[in-house]
């Protein structure tokens, strides 16, 4: 599935990847390839993307995801590697 994760100023991440767990506002949960669509408000704390093996980690302090149609996007308040 396609990912791109976006702060209100610049896109910090788009690529292919085969999951990613998030931190969802009512505990951490997972999206993996063709998930059903999805709309969710995110905590502050870990979002983890996975591809194959290897994982990439990103601290958000909060925001929105959407899935649809294979592509997630979300739309954090703020990122730090």
């Amino acid at each position: 599935m396609k990912v791109e994760i976006v702060t209100p100023d610049k896109k910090v991440y788009e690529g292919e990847v085969d999951g990613v767990q998030l931190p969802g506002a009512d505990g951490s949960f997972e999206i993996l390839n063709n998930h059903a669509p999805i709309v969710a408000t995110l905590a502050a704390g870990k979002l983890k993307v996975r591809t194959g093996k290897e994982s990439e980690v990103f601290t958000i302090s909060g925001g929105l995801v959407e899935m649809q149609k294979n592509k997630l996007i979300v739309l954090a308040e703020s990122v730090s590697l």
